[in-house]
């Protein structure tokens, strides 16, 4: 079983492609490996898992936790399909307020690890999908925070059609507002 650990167009994200064991009994995934996310320089301690299944056309995020309480995530889609999208608020970052997206379905195991300092959300576009969510510090509910879904100029290919959105994430401040506390790699503890 081969895991591929590729860049992205976001300084610090990172596509992850598994490969499965296929016989004649069906398939068998690696999902994570300690010591080859080392040796690509990225984090190895994930304390804490969710899993969340969403309907079609909902977006959830854009979300992230504030120092110092940030937190590298691995995010993969174990049923359905979703546009899954990082937003860069790393004031040090050479891609600094970029977005980019990725079609993530259980029909091609891939995964997206994000480091501290981005944010994190996706667009349902199977009738059902659920993800799962690895996270390099625990759950802290005051650190919470996101950014508006359509407020830095990503295409979620949407057209004239609302998203169905929780309260929380309607009420988020946009790009053009948000004073980001990604301000030194040396502020978030890796």
């Amino acid at each position: 079983m081969q895991m591929q650990i590729t860049d992205t167009k976001i300084e610090g994200v990172k596509l992850i492609s598994l490969t499965p064991f296929v016989d004649e009994r069906g398939w068998f995934l690696k999902t994570f490996h300690a010591p080859t996310f080392a040796a690509a320089g990225l984090e190895t301690e994930f304390p804490e898992s969710f899993v969340s299944l969403s309907k079609c056309n909902v977006i959830r995020g854009m979300h992230f936790q504030t120092l110092p309480h940030d937190h590298s995530k691995i995010v993969r889609c174990v049923a359905g399909k979703v546009m899954d999208v990082v937003l860069d608020l790393r004031t040090y970052s050479p891609t600094f307020k970029q977005a980019t997206g990725f079609v993530l379905n259980s029909a091609q195991p891939r995964a997206i690890y994000m480091p501290r300092g981005v944010a994190h959300g996706f667009l349902t576009l199977s009738d059902e999908a659920v993800l799962e969510y690895h996270t390099s510090t625990v759950h802290h509910p005051a650190s919470d925070s996101g950014i508006r879904w359509d407020s830095f100029g990503f295409d979620w290919g949407l057209g004239d059609a609302m998203p169905t959105l929780s309260a929380r994430d309607k009420s988020f401040n946009g790009l053009a507002n948000f004073v980001s506390p990604f301000v030194s790699p040396s502020a978030a503890a890796n």
